[in-house]
């Protein structure tokens, strides 16, 4: 199904169009309804429709702004227009924006079927293009030699030389000097058996419907490549069934090239859902001062890409939005114990315990002496200690865990006497993990609310300066704040405003004019329209009845 937004500031109209058409017997599923342009706005951002369907003339942002605002914002949405006779001396203005189709008033049903359709057909048209296997292969053989992606997946690696990596990017002519850089890792997330939706009708069928893992990395690359090309950052290849993106910065400043890295994440994600129907979660990792540290940086970036198991796919994670990496020490390369560090901060007490017995039964089989079982034990007591010391946990808090318990490993007298105390150490650890982010959480979301409070009253007040503030992506921040708040930053926004207007309103004489401007409107009319459709009255309906008269 292809998700569709009607914005129609009449009720009756709104309602009329909903109900004459089939929508479902046409591939679409009308996912809101809105009233205004502002209001769909926020839907658009929220549910990203694939289709908007507007009226022009709306109260608070008219339909030609609406379409301005998603050309910019969301360049590959269709747009429909509703127009009248009347309205003809906004087509100049429609065409430079590109408008896909034009429905001129009075229109039947029949009439927005055939529109409807004629939108479905590009899309599908779209979606066959870039899905196109031979095209795909053909671009992937072209655009990726052997060489150059071997070189590049060396650089995320291991270390290399910075003579060696000089001699090799001239070579392959890619270019590898300045000032930052910065490692991200794109996964196509696994879809279960049953989930999602696919396309309607007789369309094409979708590459998560294929199944082919190479086909649908191919295609995201693709995707991810068009991007980087049209702004001139960055550089992609797939590497270990990803695909990789490495930015470059001339600035020495590590915000824009992070910001610019989160910004080229995010529209290859919104992309990929829009044209492939799949879903991909990206990690990025620190900024470094050398190509030669870009594997540490990609190291990062597969940690910041495990904490999916816990804000969910579809999205993308900054390492330093989830983890400190202040005195951080680097992790063990054997895959044994990266997989107990990675269940120890993310995983459940089952996951432990299969990893655990993972790490002793190579013992068992092994028949090692007893030198080599109590390093092996040095070892894992030293990846956990390690776990604890980035955690910031107190060592003392686990009765045995310190640095004692490095010459204490003798006085285990079997396997499973170790193999227990390891798991009741790393439970422990495990929960004061998740107590303490739990914790940041919430320290977060206070201080978010806190500047809330004592900005409301500024117009230009966004998310944007409340990251800043925070110095936390917006990302991060939007899918914590409303996984805590159980709405978005824009509801809490608006509530906040309106309660203070409401106090306002029974404890002054001001008019609602002055209070639209003293709680942060720029507009007085909008201001109430959403105090009205708060709390079913206008702001001096409630005034009056606040003061019983």
């Amino acid at each position: 199904m292809y998700k569709l937004i009607l914005a129609e500031d009449e009720e009756d109209v709104r309602e009329g169009i909903i109900a004459q058409i089939d929508w479902e017997q046409y591939g679409f599923e009308v996912v809101d309804q809105a009233e205004n342009g502002r209001e769909a706005a926020d839907s658009i951002d929220r549910l990203l429709p694939d289709v908007v369907v507007t009226d022009i003339q709306m109260p608070f942002m008219n339909g030609l702004q609406l379409a301005e605002w998603i050309r910019s914002r969301h360049p590959n949405t269709k747009i429909i227009i509703l127009t009248g006779y009347d309205e003809f001396e906004y087509a100049q203005k429609a065409i430079k924006l590109q408008i896909d189709e034009y429905i001129l008033k009075p229109f039947s049903a029949q009439e927005l079927i055939d529109v409807l359709l004629k939108v479905r057909s590009a899309i599908e048209a779209e979606i066959a293009e870039k899905e196109n296997v031979f095209v795909l292969s053909e671009h992937y053989r072209k655009s990726l030699p052997v060489l150059r992606e071997q070189f590049l997946s060396s650089l995320v690696s291991r270390r290399l030389r910075p003579e060696e990596i000089a001699e090799k990017s001239a070579e392959y002519g890619i270019h590898l000097s300045g000032e930052l850089f910065q490692a991200s890792v794109i996964s196509v997330d696994y879809i279960r058996e049953g989930g999602g939706t696919g396309t309607a009708g007789s369309g094409p069928v979708s590459l998560r419907d294929t199944g082919d893992r190479n086909l649908q990395l191919f295609a995201v690359l693709n995707i991810a490549e068009e991007i980087c090309q049209k702004h001139s950052f960055g550089k992609v290849f797939i590497h270990r069934d990803n695909v990789v993106l490495l930015s470059v910065s001339e600035e020495k400043d590590e915000a824009s090239i992070t910001g610019r890295t989160y910004a080229t994440l995010e529209e290859i994600r919104q992309n990929v859902q829009r044209f492939l129907k799949l879903t991909v979660t990206a990690g990025f990792g620190t900024a470094c001062h050398s190509p030669s540290l870009l594997s540490h940086s990609f190291n990062d970036a597969l940690q910041a890409l495990d904490y999916r198991l816990i804000l969910g796919n579809n999205r993308v994670i900054w390492i330093e939005d989830v983890e400190s990496r202040v005195g951080r020490m680097l992790a063990y390369d054997e895959l044994t114990q990266q997989s107990l560090i990675r269940t120890i901060k993310l995983g459940t007490l089952q996951e432990l315990k299969e990893v655990v017995d993972e790490l002793f039964g190579g013992l068992d089989a092994a028949q090692v002496s007893t030198q080599e079982y109590q390093i092996f034990l040095l070892e894992v007591i030293t990846t956990i200690l390690r776990v604890a010391k980035e955690s910031g946990s107190e060592l003392n808090d686990y009765p045995g865990l310190g640095f004692s318990s490095l010459s204490e490993i003798h006085k285990f007298n079997n396997m499973g006497e170790a193999k227990e105390w390891i798991i009741g150490v790393c439970s422990r650890l495990m929960d004061s993990i998740a107590m303490e982010r739990q914790s940041s959480y919430k320290q977060l979301i206070d201080q978010a609310k806190d500047y809330i409070r004592s900005h409301y009253e500024e117009s230009d007040i966004s998310i944007g300066r409340v990251c800043q503030h925070l110095h936390i992506s917006t990302g991060y921040f939007s899918s914590i704040f409303k996984k805590e708040m159980k709405m978005t930053f824009v509801s809490y926004l608006l509530q906040i405003r309106l309660e203070a207007a409401k106090e306002l309103l029974r404890s002054t004489e001001l008019k609602a004019f002055e209070i639209a401007e003293r709680i942060g409107f720029a507009d007085p009319n909008y201001f109430s329209f959403c105090f009205r459709k708060k709390y079913g009255q206008s702001p001096k309906e409630y005034k009056n009845s606040s003061r019983g008269g």
